[in-house]
């Protein structure tokens, strides 16, 4: 599947057509829309660095090349492909509020529960209001189990009766969804530590993705955030959302580069069909158009 349903307007499409050779000029001008596209400093300087070496490359190779690098840069971080081998295993959800991150679990829910997985979903967001509601409502479109407390209940608590929930019923997968925190809150970030903790110890050696939410429209900002919740919770992929506006999402190649954790989903709609696996060719492309 396409992880775009139409061509992405990049920035740097009229760079190219314009293009008359590698020069200084030029590659002044694409580290500067690289940067616009919030690649990011360390990978715009590193982008043109290596375009630097290639000296004989005429307008569409350098575009190539261009893809080449980026894409490679991607790469490194990591395979995109969830792993989930064991049952049960668990998938974490973290990332600010606004993201998009509820939504997301009910999406990967309903692609759990059409290959035929048996889903749990732990309700361990217990801080904003109707939270635990809104995942009650993704738990009966997607046919997923759920464990929940009241409003206010301690997050930890939830988790381990999920943990025992999903042991006892035969559960393939569960799904955490987390209280949308601030990653400069240490006292919620430290909670996050919580949990992971408790999943460690009630399912040893069961295989745990933790997945941060980026909204794709917050520019460098995401790679702080990836900073934090990665200390905090030890994050393995990256779910970029919103990607079917005008949104560059061009931090992942910073996310990539300085943390090494990979993109593993793109949401670039509403539907559960549009929650997307990453492809980082098809990416750099869209955004070099």
């Amino acid at each position: 599947m396409a992880l775009f349903k139409e061509k992405k307007k990049g920035l740097l499409g009229g760079l190219f057509a314009a293009f008359s050779g590698v020069d200084e000029d030029f590659l002044d001008e694409l580290e500067e829309r690289l940067i616009l596209a919030d690649a990011g400093v360390e990978t715009a300087e590193m982008a043109v660095d290596a375009l630097r070496q290639e000296k004989k490359l005429k307008g569409a190779d350098v575009q190539a090349k261009l893809v080449d690098i980026l894409t490679a840069e991607m790469e490194k971080a990591g395979s995109p492909e969830l792993c989930l081998a064991t049952k049960p295993a668990v998938v974490v959800m973290v990332g600010v509020n606004g993201v998009g991150k509820t939504t997301t679990i009910g999406k990967l829910s309903k692609q759990f529960h059409d290959q035929g997985k048996k889903v749990l979903l732990c309700a361990a967001d217990t801080f904003r209001a109707a939270a635990s509601e809104q995942l009650g409502i993704w738990a009966q479109r997607t046919g997923a189990d759920i464990v929940r407390h009241g409003e206010g209940g301690d997050p930890g608590a939830v988790v381990f009766d999920a943990c025992s929930a999903a042991k006892a019923r035969g559960s393939d997968i569960i799904i955490v969804d987390t209280a949308g925190r601030l990653h400069n809150k240490q006292n919620l970030m430290n909670e996050l530590t919580k949990l992971t903790k408790i999943i460690g110890r009630e399912l040893p050696g069961a295989d745990c993705e933790i997945l941060l939410v980026l909204d794709a429209t917050t520019g460098q900002n995401g790679l702080i955030q990836a900073e934090q919740f990665a200390k905090a919770a030890g994050v393995t992929g990256i779910v970029l959302t919103k990607l079917d506006g005008t949104a560059k999402g061009g931090v992942v190649f910073s996310i990539a580069q300085r943390l090494g954790v990979p993109v593993k989903f793109a949401g670039v709609g509403e539907g559960a069909e549009d929650l997307r696996p990453f492809d980082a060719r098809e990416f750099a492309e869209a955004m070099l158009q």
